[in-house]
């Protein structure tokens, strides 16, 4: 009896934190592993490994996009809207899943969590790690302007473009200006004065336009199909498609795509329970170690450089991708 708590209670939710730092910290519900260990540990079909993750996913999601919310590391209105999106198709894939066999559900699960991977590593490798100057950076601030004999306000500029050229709070420089999705090239040149205060508004900002709401409702209608039919957060998708295509940085991402995960997981929670496909008790189980972990992984966020949390977020899909290619060719029987 001693044995079988271990076993069904105690090890999953020491696992669950683990799950639940790395979904606080990199904004995903932690599908992307609890589907894995609900179809390797527990030894569930692929439909009841999705469905009990998707179960598992809401509390996980809502702990952490709490934290985020009261450390301001997100975008609510952002997250709304590609929550609402994802919750329109989530019942879709979850109907979807029910026509297809076992093997293309982990299939379509593993290429899309290693397509973001892919996505993820590409992006970490366009920033430079912390006091790496970008070679911009080293050409502006030449001995001619740095001279005694350079004006106050040049060198004034030079310090300025020096700021400009870094990731807000975490003392990277982009080797690439497209590694933040454009924004930072937009950056508007500030005068002499050093007047900040009439620098334009970036996609950092909590307020962004209608068409960025739209883009980020039609993320979520991709996520949230992918939601559905495999079981995950849709985390690993929106996450990689906010900093690309709406341009916000990876700390507010993080938070951004959480709130969206626990809106858009509930259609197909409560479809799937319908249906009678969820383990509740291995949900339960998972979800007692993933709620504190998640505070903690939010908590984290701010204290973690981008270019880590990048790298963070493409080995964590890369390993779920690989466990779940070799569980469905028979390498782990």
């Amino acid at each position: 009896m001693m044995v079988e708590a271990l076993v069904y209670f105690f090890v999953p939710a020491l696992v669950g934190v683990l799950i639940g730092i790395a979904s606080g910290l990199l904004g995903i519900g932690g599908g992307t592993v609890m589907v894995p260990i609900f179809r390797l540990a527990f030894g569930m079909s692929a439909t009841m490994s999705t469905a009990t993750s998707l179960f598992a996913i809401i509390p996980t999601s809502i702990s952490g996009a709490i934290s985020h919310v009261k450390g301001k590391t997100c975008i609510p209105a952002l997250g709304i809207a590609a929550g609402l999106g994802g919750a329109c198709l989530s019942p879709v894939g979850v109907w979807l899943a029910q026509l297809s066999p076992d093997w293309l559900v982990m299939l379509a699960a593993a290429l899309i969590i290693g397509y973001s991977a892919i996505n993820m590593f590409k992006k970490a490798f366009k920033l430079r790690p912390a006091g790496q100057p970008a070679a911009g950076v080293d050409a502006a601030a030449s001995p001619s302007t740095q001279s005694s004999g350079a004006p106050e306000g040049s060198r004034t500029e030079v310090r300025v473009a020096s700021a400009t050229a870094r990731i807000s709070g975490t003392g990277e420089t982009l080797a690439d200006p497209s590694a933040t999705g454009g924004f930072s090239s937009a950056a508007p040149s500030l005068t002499s004065s050093g007047d900040a205060a009439a620098a334009a508004p970036t996609a950092d900002d909590s307020s962004l336009s209608r068409k960025q709401l739209l883009q980020g409702a039609a993320i979520g209608l991709v996520a949230g199909l992918a939601s559905g039919y495999v079981g995950v957060g849709g985390g690993f998708i929106m996450v990689p498609l906010m900093l690309s295509i709406i341009g916000i940085p990876m700390r507010k991402a993080s938070g951004t795509s959480l709130i969206a995960v626990m809106i858009l997981a509930i259609p197909g929670v409560i479809e799937q329970g319908i249906i009678g496909n969820i383990n509740y008790l291995a949900g339960i189980a998972i979800v007692i170690g993933t709620i504190p972990g998640a505070v903690i992984g939010a908590r984290l966020v701010t204290k973690v450089p981008e270019r880590t949390l990048r790298l963070l977020f493409g080995c964590f899909l890369i390993v779920a991708a690989v466990m779940l290619v070799l569980n469905e060719v028979g390498i782990f029987g």
